[in-house]
């Protein structure tokens, strides 16, 4: 289903009570933010919010997609795993084999429907060009700023489009733009993205790079920027294919070349100079939940700023989660499921990407398995997929569990795993904002193989003792083996899951490592499989936090210790050290973020002003469950 405009979905998510109205006024410094941060976790992401009195002349629409009803609802269908089974309909009747004449006619109305979807450049101005400001001034847009340590206002929804100089082939790309003047931002694409591939060969070319930036429009134009697609696929293909409608384009008035969606509520037209020093960009509060660390990036002028008539700013914030885009992670969870089965990895059935796991960090996949070894062939062709390049720890099961039933998972991955054989470790790509890595970009990755083993995948020698220790004997023997330890989850051994919290406190070289040999001899151990190792400021019982840091401070590789017992059965556990590097302790060298948190001045401006919004009951800021776990008040760790 295609929406006519960005107004026509604000309306339909009020109608189906998904839609709350503030008219009181809002400052778009921090304040929208923090509201925006209470009602997103407020359970099943709360309602989407239009801040109505922004003290600009546009309204400011957040949490749009902040629900899977309103994810849906974007990209016009009852289910996201509706969208799933129509691309992978799709994929067999293409890739069928075709015998004879009825075969091929049979795809001829399939190959009608490509056609309908492939975007139109249409003549004339589109309503996104109702207004033209030739001397653009950003400051007049309520550009967000988020978190109190972020580098200035950040544009957070932009839909950036850029061409190929040669091919003229076009990109849509979703990249936070941070604003500098009236007249200029910064442009943050990744080495990895094909927007900076466009900026190459513009700079190779010695000529200038024309942009353009629109804002709100279909709300499946937003979704489509983020989708992990190949260079050669346009954008707007898959939007067509999403609304089941072409999308109509115009081209920009100060930068011809670049075409953007004639329905877009607001549009920043401009350039890059390869030949320009870069900016100094950030910090952000990003979508893993820390800052993500300045760096220089290129400078993007603006030409000038076309609007449509009671265009409406749309916008999010990204941090610890759960936030909006972990629904946006969501549906690319269950559309992109189709190809990766169907091209890439056919043994596939299911995934889930668990919000604690920011996107990359943590992917649950599900195969049906027929053979010795199809793990390890699973990992490496995953390792090997897109974006999937990115993903840090990859946990397997198979066709005898469901996997987005968290603690029957984690029961069965368990009664599977030989800690010693079936954790694999590799380096390789990593997403440029993950801090745990020595090196930008670069890290361990783990695999997980949690599948039922054949027999040849068995080690005999090896024997798991099942559990005799209490839960709480076993937490009172480790808080007396070490001051170091400050605290203890056992819960899990209650549940048949072998696996302990610990929250330590480091204070020398090699801390962790020497601390899991140490208490994985114990005698009572001997049934424990796995320890995750999070900071003594987090709180090990909160499963839900613990996992989140844990997954953002872990390199596997680096950061795997395994303790191996000796004789006839060996037991094994696995030590894995998710705390915080530091130069002193573990001899890293990189600049290590901070967790974001609103700052106390906000958090009292929203709690004053609550009662005016009209939102409903009060909800105290999440941040305060967070505030603790701070090293200190800079977006960088001193």
């Amino acid at each position: 289903m295609a929406w006519k405009d960005q107004q026509a979905f604000i309306e339909a998510l009020e109608k189906n009570g998904e839609l709350i109205r503030i008219k009181t006024y809002v400052d778009p410094h921090l304040e929208i933010a923090e509201i925006t941060d209470r009602v997103s976790k407020s359970g099943g992401g709360g309602k989407a919010l239009l801040f109505e009195n922004t003290g600009t002349d546009f309204p400011v629409l957040m949490n749009g997609y902040g629900s899977e009803k309103r994810m849906c609802m974007a990209l016009g269908v009852d289910s996201l795993d509706a969208i799933a089974r129509e691309i992978e309909d799709l994929f067999k009747l293409l890739s069928s084999p075709k015998e004879n004449i009825l075969d091929k006619l049979r795809l001829l109305p399939k190959l009608g429907q490509f056609a309908s979807w492939m975007p139109k450049i249409i003549n004339g101005k589109g309503a996104c060009q109702e207004f033209v400001l030739l001397n653009p001034d950003l400051n007049k847009i309520p550009v967000l700023t988020c978190w109190p340590k972020d580098g200035g206002p950040f544009i957070t929804l932009p839909v950036i489009h850029t061409k190929d100089p040669e091919t003229n082939s076009r990109n849509v790309g979703m990249y936070r733009m941070q604003v500098f003047s009236a007249d200029m931002t910064g442009m943050h694409w990744h080495k990895h993205k094909v927007s900076a591939k466009h900026f190459n060969a513009y700079k190779k070319a010695g000529i200038k790079m024309p942009v353009a930036v629109s804002l709100g429009g279909d709300p499946v134009y937003a979704y489509s920027a983020t989708a992990p697609l190949p260079e050669n696929v346009d954008e707007y293909m898959l939007a067509g294919f999403l609304r089941k409608k072409k999308v109509e384009l115009v081209r920009c008035i100060t930068q011809p070349e670049i075409e953007v969606p004639a329905d877009a509520d607001i549009v920043i037209e401009g350039y890059v100079d390869p030949a320009e020093d870069l900016i100094w960009e950030g910090p952000f509060g990003d979508h893993t939940g820390y800052y993500s660390l300045p760096d220089w990036y290129p400078r993007f002028h603006v030409t000038a700023i076309t609007h449509k008539k009671n265009a409406i700013y749309p916008a999010t914030i990204v941090g610890i989660p759960p936030q909006e885009d972990a629904w946006l992670g969501k549906a690319t969870e269950r559309i992109f499921l189709a190809p990766i089965k169907m091209t890439m990895v056919p043994e596939i059935m299911d995934m889930d990407m668990p919000i604690e796991g920011v996107f990359h960090n943590l992917v649950i996949t599900k195969i049906n398995k027929e053979y010795a070894g199809q793990g390890q062939k699973v990992m490496n062709a995953m390792w090997g997929a897109g974006q999937m390049m990115f993903n840090k720890i990859l946990v397997l099961a198979d066709q005898g569990i469901t996997i987005q039933a968290y603690r029957e998972l984690a029961q069965y991955v368990f009664a599977n795993l030989n800690p010693a054989t079936d954790i694999s470790f590799s380096t390789g790509p990593m997403d440029v904002l993950d801090h745990s890595c020595s090196k930008l970009g670069f890290g361990g990755k783990m695999c997980i193989d949690g599948t039922k083993k054949m027999n040849e995948e068995q080690e005999e020698d090896y024997a798991c003792p099942v559990i005799t220790i209490s839960a709480a004997s076993l937490k009172a023997l480790l808080l007396n083996h070490s001051t170091a330890i400050r605290n203890v989850n056992t819960s899990l051994l209650d549940l048949d899951i072998p696996c302990i919290v610990v929250a330590v406190e480091k204070n020398k070289p090699g801390h962790v490592r020497e601390l899991h040999l140490s208490i994985a001899a114990l005698s009572p151990m001997a049934s424990i499989k796995m320890v995750l190792y999070v900071e003594h400021t987090v709180d090990p019982n909160d499963l839900a936090t613990s996992l989140w840091r844990f997954c953002n401070n872990l390199d596997p590789k680096r950061d795997g210790f395994l303790f191996k017992s000796s004789g006839f059965p060996y037991t094994a556990c696995m030590g894995l050290d998710g705390t915080r590097k530091t130069k002193e302790f573990d001899n890293f060298q990189r600049d290590w973020p901070n967790i974001i948190v609103a700052d106390p001045a906000t958090i009292e401006k929203v709690n004053k002003k609550w009662s005016q919004l009209g939102i409903g009951d009060f909800l105290p800021s999440p941040s305060l469950k967070y505030k603790d776990q701070l090293y200190g008040e800079e977006a960088v760790v001193q």
